[in-house]
């Protein structure tokens, strides 16, 4: 299963990137923008993802993905099943939330 460290080493290599503690929740930001937060027994991650890719993702992987509660819909964020995704997978997952909050001309030195 994935774990905090395997998201750590990830976001430890991005620019901007810092680890934060908001209640009780492990929270990663790049500026003040969250792009990944663990849920407090750390088995589910929100990340940054498309509003308007989302329904799509979660209808076609929903072993994988969940919609956020309701009150956090108007956010661009999705819920990821740790124990349901592989390493490659969390990679790509936590870069591109990253990329969505940082200028696009620091987005574009990490690959």
């Amino acid at each position: 299963m994935i774990t905090v460290d395997d998201v750590r080493r990830i976001a430890s290599t991005l620019p901007r990137s810092s680890e934060v503690v908001v209640r009780d929740s492990i929270r990663f930001r790049a500026g003040r923008l969250v792009y990944a937060a663990f849920s407090r027994d750390e088995t589910v991650m929100g990340v940054g993802f498309p509003k308007e890719e989302r329904a799509g993702m979660v209808a076609a992987q929903p072993d994988k993905f969940m919609l956020p509660r309701k009150s956090e819909l108007r956010y661009n964020w999705i819920l990821v099943r740790l124990d349901a995704i592989e390493l490659d997978e969390l990679r790509e997952l936590v870069i591109d939330g990253w990329r969505m909050c940082v200028p696009k001309s620091v987005g574009e030195t990490v690959s």
